[in-house]
């Protein structure tokens, strides 16, 4: 399976809410940083991307770089394919964000202020079902995987 590496990813103006940019992450690869202050309690961002079938996910997912995002119990976004710049949005044990799906939409909604410059994190929550993925978030509180305990 070929990874879905995405080669000039953005951020698409119709789903942010807010001045968001690309770049180098000190968490992995690239990250998505505040461009002005962000309120608490606001949304941020919409998680876009290809809506795709569980058998799809369970081919997609095998890459070692995924933009895949669960939707509900058949759906899956992959924000690869048709994204909104939220697919590059780093894991943290302690992050700045929260996914709130509502009426088939994954919100990114933020759960503080988020200063100019900051990087936006949002805790991933892998399944312990799942193959264990180190945590690289450098937070206090880090659990070591990105995997829930």
């Amino acid at each position: 399976m070929a990874t879905a590496l995405i080669k000039s990813p953005s951020i698409n103006p119709r789903y942010a809410c807010f001045k968001l940019s690309i770049r180098t992450s000190r968490i992995h690869r690239r990250g998505v940083y505040a461009g002005e202050r962000i309120p608490s309690g606001r949304k941020v961002i919409e998680y876009t991307g290809e809506k795709i079938s569980r058998r799809e996910t369970k081919r997609r997912g095998a890459g070692n770089i995924t933009y895949l995002f669960t939707l509900d119990d058949y759906w899956t976004l992959d924000g690869a394919f048709g994204g909104s710049g939220a697919e590059i949005i780093n894991h943290s044990c302690e992050p700045n964000l929260r996914a709130w799906t509502f009426r088939g939409h994954i919100l990114y909604m933020s759960k503080r202020a988020i200063g100019l410059g900051e990087e936006l994190t949002v805790d991933y929550r892998f399944s312990k079902d799942v193959g264990t993925v180190p945590c690289r978030c450098g937070a206090k509180t880090c659990r070591g995987t990105i995997n829930l305990k």
